[in-house]
């Protein structure tokens, strides 16, 4: 009996089968991305042969060079007063109270400063006449829209509904906008006062290009009050853009802080080895002057006149240096002087000739 076999089909197992995960070769070494600073150890040598292990941080030759922390808290310290005296101004102009408080003041790069720019936004862009390079002042929609109601006459409660600026709330939200950028510019000192002109306005900071992205900006945030909504107010320039305006304040400051920092002098307390120290003292008259003539001409026995008075005007010096005026006298047999005036360094007198 013949049997007829069916071709064998394909047996599935019960478990699916688990793929092989590849291998990576033992030398490849997949790389990792820096999540800090770019900080690394390195061995170096000093002049004397001597090793150590140091920590080397990448720098950045395109980026002026960083300001310190004590000239950001100095500068802060002006910028608080900058934001007093504006909210003043606004608060005037609005008719009603506007308060402003400076929360950061920072060197980001432009590249990090747009990325924080909320989305949308509305950036005014300024100059600073004669000042090179362009600033932005960033006004989030939400307190936008309050500053328009209130300049329509309106409340000045907080917008609810955000949305796209007109072309006529835009030329009054410039009214404001220039409050900020005048008081700025009246906050620096400089020999030729600087002018701000506001030449444009953008939607978004997502295009904006007024500067390379490594470009190190001075950023200043200000908290604003206005009425029941609260929000934050940006100002951002570029930090070679205002760098003339920086050094003419900090060097003041810095002056000022070195002279508080300096100790006071300590007492001069007396020493034994003092005692021993041989100190020239002379008492003289500056009594006429003669021409050389009549200096070759003077002669034993000749009689020289002296002003009247000339004997309370008499110098004492010490060591060459005029210190005291006395009285000069007799004592006995013996010539003596009365010290009657201290000279301070400052006196012309106080010249020894």
């Amino acid at each position: 009996m013949s049997s007829t076999e069916s071709p064998s089909a394909p047996v599935e197992s019960a478990e699916p089968p688990q793929a092989e995960a590849p291998v990576a070769p033992a030398s490849v070494t997949a790389p990792v991305e820096p999540t800090g600073p770019s900080v690394e150890r390195a061995t170096v040598y000093s002049s004397a042969g001597a090793r150590a292990d140091v920590a080397v941080s990448a720098h950045d030759f395109r980026r002026p060079g960083r300001l310190t922390e004590t000239d950001l808290r100095r500068l802060r310290e002006r910028h608080d007063e900058f934001a007093r005296h504006l909210a003043a101004r606004i608060s005037l102009f609005l008719r009603m109270e506007f308060s402003l408080k400076v929360t950061s003041l920072a060197t980001p790069s432009y590249r990090g400063l747009i990325d924080t720019f909320s989305e949308p936004t509305h950036v005014c862009l300024f100059r600073m006449e004669p000042l090179a390079g362009v600033g932005l002042l960033e006004i989030p929609p939400r307190l936008a829209l309050t500053l328009i109601d209130r300049l329509l006459g309106g409340p000045g409660k907080p917008a609810t509904t955000l949305r796209a600026l007109t072309e006529i709330e835009i030329a009054l939200l410039e009214d404001v906008a220039r409050l900020v950028t005048d008081e700025w510019c009246g906050h620096w000192t400089l020999p030729t006062p600087l002018k701000s002109v506001i030449f444009g306005n953008e939607r978004s900071g997502r295009f904006l290009r007024t500067a390379p992205g490594d470009t190190m900006m001075l950023a200043l945030t200000l908290e604003t009050a206005l009425g029941e909504g609260v929000e934050t107010l940006r100002l951002a320039v570029p930090y070679p853009m205002i760098e003339p305006a920086v050094k003419a304040v900090l060097p003041v400051r810095s002056r000022e802080s070195a002279r508080e920092s300096r100790p006071a002098p300590s007492a001069s307390s007396w020493r034994p080895v003092y005692e021993q120290v041989s100190v020239p003292l002379h008492a003289e008259w500056d009594a006429f002057t003669l021409s050389l003539r009549d200096l070759s001409e003077l002669q034993i026995g000749d009689v020289l006149e002296l002003p009247a008075g000339i004997v309370d005007r008499t110098r004492v010096a010490l060591n060459a240096q005029t210190k005291f005026i006395a009285t000069a006298g007799l004592e006995g047999t013996r010539v003596v002087v009365k010290l009657t005036q201290r000279l301070d360094s400052g006196d012309p007198s106080h010249a020894h000739p």
